[in-house]
């Protein structure tokens, strides 16, 4: 379950896919070397290109477009942080500044816009039609999450069921995407693409699970951002959404009127709420159902380092502390 294992599995196709996306950042248009360079060297996991890359490998692939499947991976995802922190009027990531509170907003959505188009240009080189087809429905599919997700801000109504579309659609469909598309650079039969792809979806809820997890108990070191971020912008997330299901009616009118009002002036109370519901072991076993589902879902490829790196990968997302 160590990262760095993982990644020295991978090491020469992680520094191919380090080197591309140096490239691939160069403008003419300075801000945007700036900004890019800011934000795609911040410290990042590469949890997603490590994906597509494990993936291909797992399925035998000698090629080279995994290397640009995984950047392409990369600047999508790179893309949405930039988003997520204008709309989020977040102001630290990774315990750094966010690019909008460096360059501001405008800055920031516009170079966010120059690496989604990027991403397509890279797409195009691929060649491969399946790639576009995956690649631009995901994309489609996120930016609809992002829009659920904007809908249940400030909803203390707002029900399990209603959260776990929000995540899928937001964070799990680039696993899955990034796990589907090393199977369909090795042309594998679609049943193992399917298999890939079913295990990139779980995992990307397993991960996005623990992430709101960590909201409410680990330290702004430890997780790399301000405890209670989701509480302060009015994010009802599983473990708020089960302290409410758990708590008596005064104590669910109280958390509602605080979702509805966002800020962290109660966040003492919610943390004592969520603990006394044990909402974060909830959220924690649901996301282990989910990492097992991943690793279940490999069992369709045949065995190899790269196999288990990818089932490791699902243990990491659960046991991780940031």
């Amino acid at each position: 379950m160590d990262i760095k294992a993982l990644r020295q599995l991978i090491a020469d196709d992680m520094d191919a896919v380090d080197k591309l996306i140096i490239q691939q950042l160069k403008s003419d248009v300075v801000l945007i070397n700036q900004i890019g360079a800011y934000i795609v060297h911040s410290g990042g996991k590469r949890l997603r290109p490590m994906i597509v890359l494990l993936a291909a490998r797992a399925c035998g692939y000698a090629g080279s477009k995994h290397i640009n499947l995984a950047a392409i991976i990369e600047f999508i995802h790179t893309a949405t942080l930039l988003h997520d922190d204008v709309v989020d009027g977040s102001d630290l990531r990774r315990n750094r500044e966010t690019a909008n509170a460096v360059w501001g907003n405008e800055a920031s959505v516009l170079v966010g816009d120059f690496l989604y188009s990027r991403s397509f240009e890279m797409m195009v080189e691929v060649g491969q039609m399946p790639v576009m087809d995956i690649l631009s429905h995901a994309t489609n599919r996120i930016a609809e999450g992002e829009v659920l997700q904007l809908l249940n801000v400030h909803n203390p109504e707002t029900s399990e069921a209603e959260y776990m579309e929000v995540i899928k659609r937001k964070t799990a469909t680039l696993f899955e995407a990034g796990s589907r598309l090393g199977g369909v650079v090795t042309e594998i039969s679609v049943q193992q693409q399917q298999a890939l792809a079913d295990y990139g979806l779980h995992l990307g809820i397993a991960f996005q699970l623990v992430d709101d997890a960590l909201d409410y108990h680990s330290s702004n070191e430890e997780i790399g951002k301000n405890v209670g971020d989701d509480l302060a912008e009015g994010k009802p997330t599983l473990p708020l959404i089960q302290a409410m299901k758990k708590s008596d009616q005064q104590q669910r009118q109280r958390l509602a009127t605080i979702i509805e009002n966002g800020g962290l002036e109660e966040i003492d109370f919610v943390l004592q709420a969520i603990h006394n519901s044990d909402a974060i072991s909830y959220t924690q076993q649901l996301a282990q159902q989910h990492a097992e589902l991943a690793k279940q879902a490999l069992n369709h490829l045949p065995d190899s380092d790269y196999r288990l790196a990818l089932a490791d990968l699902a243990d990491y997302s659960v046991a991780r502390t940031h």
